[in-house]
């Protein structure tokens, strides 16, 4: 399976810390302490996960190598939905006349866009679509508190764009050698540590210590276990993408494996925890300056419990 093409998009609005100090009594110096996020990003009233997906789809075209028309499956990936009937997948559909594809909306929390692309690679496999298009966004601000003091801090607005074939279309095209997803659902803690309920309280954390725990534990892994499956090394890897929920837990991801800080890639510092866009959209951010032959490992952990990973030579 390769990659076509990337584009993502992150509204252009920072909330910096000092914003929560009368919220939720956190400091700025608690926050960067705890998390790492100095500022999160934020959609506007008028902006929800469709409008943001069909912005991300807007950039990866600029990139992308045929007709967008000529995509036969479309498969979007959030947790925070504006409309779970006319969802990204079909909205993008519809403004571009892609007449001749499948639309599928996945939601698996901040995993959502590996499993997204694992549906792409099985279609695929089974020969019912040949180019497709992942979504993934989340507008984190529809649905948190900031005067939740344990995860009102935490949250960014953004989605990502991947353009995806079954064949390599062009030279510039990176090839995902292997993808794997995992549902944790037998963990204990795994339903109530993080929960996103539209009519209930929207999004919660009420165990941020098991959620760190088991992160720290799944993401290397992932990595660990892609790369010795395809005959590579830690040595071998360039570039570490993994889920942008907390600074803390990419450097203990980072220590675990004894990689350089250059080789880990973030954005949190600036947007804090984008949700199921984070790791693709880290990847879209940084695609033009991965050279021929790189080898980038996404790593990704998600609430319910949920997690997976995939090994990408540029």
């Amino acid at each position: 399976m390769y990659i076509n093409a990337t584009g993502y998009y992150v509204p252009s609005e920072r909330i910096t810390n000092d914003f929560f100090l009368n919220i939720n009594g956190k400091t700025d110096e608690w926050i960067r302490q705890r998390t790492g996020i100095v500022t999160r990003s934020r959609a506007g009233a008028d902006e929800n996960v469709n409008t943001m997906c069909e912005l991300a789809v807007e950039d990866a075209m600029k990139r992308l190598p045929y007709d967008i028309g000529d995509v036969d499956l479309i498969v979007a990936a959030s947790y925070s939905p504006h409309d779970t009937v006319a969802t990204p997948a079909h909205t993008i559909q519809n403004r571009y006349a892609i007449r001749n594809a499948r639309a599928v909306y996945i939601s698996s929390a901040c995993s959502s866009f590996m499993n997204a692309l694992e549906i792409v690679e099985c279609y695929f496999r089974a020969g019912k679509a040949h180019r497709a298009l992942v979504v993934g966004g989340d507008k984190n601000s529809a649905y948190y508190h900031p005067e939740d003091p344990k995860s009102g801090h935490l949250w960014g607005d953004a989605a990502a764009a991947f353009f995806l074939s079954d064949e390599r279309l062009s030279p510039n095209d990176a090839e995902i050698l292997e993808l794997t997803t995992e549902s944790l659902g037998y963990m204990e803690g795994c339903t109530t540590a993080i929960n996103m309920r539209p009519y209930a309280g929207g999004i919660s954390m009420t165990n941020g210590k098991d959620v760190f725990i088991k992160a720290c534990m799944t993401m290397p892994r992932n990595v660990r276990g892609l790369l010795e499956r395809n005959g590579l090394t830690l040595d071998d890897m360039d570039y570490l993408v993994a889920h942008q929920a907390n600074l803390r837990i990419l450097n203990n991801v980072a220590s675990d494996m004894k990689l350089r800080p250059e080789q880990v890639l973030q954005n949190i510092v600036e947007l804090g925890n984008t949700g199921s866009a984070s790791s693709a959209l880290v990847y879209a951010q940084n695609a033009e300056h991965f050279r021929r032959g790189d080898i980038i490992v996404m790593t990704v952990f998600g609430g319910g419990y949920s997690t997976g990973g995939c090994l990408i030579r540029a």
